[in-house]
């Protein structure tokens, strides 16, 4: 029988209560009173009701952003002042850890232990990452030869952020767009997937408790066409971060395109991990589930296309098969559950399909490929393993966003980039191997925003996140996420 975890009364009450926007500092119901369900992916029970947000309520949102940003309370806050509020923003989420970890667990599947331990402690350490970077910005001297001139750049906040997050890893998204936002002064109106909104939701509320002025964080849910549409088309708005599909971040271009708009764009992926002959095999095998498999594959980083070198891919399938058929697929509450539910009815639809079409196709099925009802009524799908496996093929080109894998053999290094490459995406790759020179070689030749070589899935507030190709542009975390919320202004003072 499974232990699961105890929800927290915090928790439980935290549910029952109405969800409403949070805007200026208040919480409202939609202005259309209209509500939408939150549903319980491990039981496909409603959880609770959310507001659904409209092009009134987003409206509303971005004027109290605006006047925010605007407004001296904020505009004039030092630096210092700035770092503290967001430090201690930090500090709250580190003292409702667990609550945060519970409401991302119920709310999108995510394994319980790998919210404790690894997405909300991460979310907390980007937190206090950026709040650092406050009283860090700087601009520069420019010794010029136009004559008697002192010329200077200062970095100025854009303005308001409208920012649009994934259901995936909720509160973590979410933080990588408000901590450097934030960071650089701006303020913003935080559209959460409609899937998974309670983590982002119970995070507001302790913004109003750390004291942050009214209007500088507004959060409004919705549906993505409705609320994140609406959001994205605001003349209000100057500057719009996205995390999600290439598809909806191709239209959001096209949107900000008219108003020129300023967009960064954090997308899907397809994403190559090589497995050369001399690896040490226990560890990549290992490491390439994690990539996979970790979040139900609902990453999108996630190492889907697994390339092993030919001398050894009997094994290293052998070795895949087991280990996909001894994971314990179960209710994210249970702290011994390595995989949960996907998010979603749509999304267990769309997952099937995939394995529909792989098997269509001619893919060998070696683990997994069913949906799981001795787990329950939830959305549950066996982790998936595919051999005999085309760079034709569905599952080698689209980006599944599930627990499914195709792994295929390669002959020769440069084979392997070759086909590594052969996607439109480019966010991140594993390598695994024994050889420095192959390891900097493949590192180099990857057309990828990271590289991972003898490992996966490893993440830092310090370290850049963004993608090549039509997994988009703009870095996240690091330093280099604080371009993403200024704008540089050059000055000329005369000497004369």
């Amino acid at each position: 029988m499974a232990q699961q975890v105890q929800l927290l009364t915090t928790v439980e009450e935290f549910i029952k209560k109405p969800h409403q926007h949070y805007i200026n500092g208040q919480w409202m119901p939609s202005m259309s009173g209209a509500t939408m369900d939150d549903v319980d992916p491990s039981n496909r029970q409603v959880l609770t009701t959310v507001a659904r947000g409209q092009a009134e309520d987003v409206q509303a949102a971005v004027e109290a952003a605006g006047r925010a940003f605007r407004d001296k309370a904020w505009r004039l806050m030092s630096p210092g002042s700035k770092s503290i509020l967001i430090w201690r923003l930090a500090d709250s989420m580190a003292a409702h850890l667990e609550e945060l970890a519970q409401l991302d667990s119920i709310d999108m599947g995510m394994p319980i232990r790998q919210a404790q331990y690894g997405t909300i402690p991460m979310a907390i350490d980007h937190m206090r990452y950026m709040a650092g970077w406050a009283t860090k910005i700087e601009g520069e001297t420019i010794p010029v030869s136009a004559g008697a001139f002192f010329n200077y750049t200062v970095r100025q906040p854009v303005g308001v952020v409208g920012a649009i997050i994934p259901w995936n890893f909720p509160l973590l998204m979410a933080v990588w767009k408000l901590g450097a936002a934030l960071a650089a002064g701006c303020t913003v109106v935080l559209r959460p997937a409609e899937q998974s909104p309670l983590s982002v939701l119970r995070l507001a509320e302790l913004i109003t408790e750390v004291g942050f002025p009214p209007g500088v964080i507004n959060v409004v849910t919705g549906y993505g066409p409705e609320a994140g549409a609406a959001l994205a088309a605001n003349p209000g708005v100057n500057k719009i971060s996205f995390t999600g599909s290439t598809e909806v971040g191709k239209s959001i271009m096209r949107t900000a395109a008219d108003r020129m708009t300023r967009v960064s764009l954090e997308l899907g992926g397809k994403s190559p991990n090589i497995i050369c002959a001399d690896a040490n095999l226990k560890r990549a095998i290992s490491g390439s589930m994690l990539g996979i498999f970790m979040n139900q594959g609902e990453v999108c980083s996630a190492g889907s296309r697994i390339l092993v070198e030919r001398q050894i891919y009997d094994q290293a399938l052998e070795q895949m098969a087991d280990y996909a058929k001894n994971m314990r697929v179960g209710s994210p509450l249970d702290p011994k559950t390595q995989m949960g539910p996907v998010v979603s009815q749509e999304q267990f639809q769309r997952v099937l399909g995939y394995i529909e079409s792989a098997r269509q196709e001619g893919a060998t099925l070696v683990a997994g490929g069913d949906k799981m009802v001795q787990a329950g009524s939830g959305f549950y799908i066996q982790p998936t393993v595919f051999a005999n496996v085309t760079d034709a093929m569905t599952i080698s080109r689209e980006e599944i966003f599930g627990p499914v894998v195709a792994v295929m053999p390669f002959d020769t290094v440069e084979e392997a980039i070759e086909r590594a490459n052969a996607t439109e995406y480019g966010l991140a790759a594993g390598v695994w191997t024994e050889n420095v020179r192959t390891a900097h070689y493949l590192a180099q030749s990857l057309e990828a925003g990271t590289v991972w070589v003898n490992a996966y899935h490893v993440y830092d507030a310090a370290a850049p996140w963004g993608g090549f190709k039509q997994s988009g542009f703009g870095r996240e975390m690091g330093h280099h996420a604080l371009d993403l919320y200024t704008e540089m202004k050059d000055v000329w003072i005369s000497l004369q």
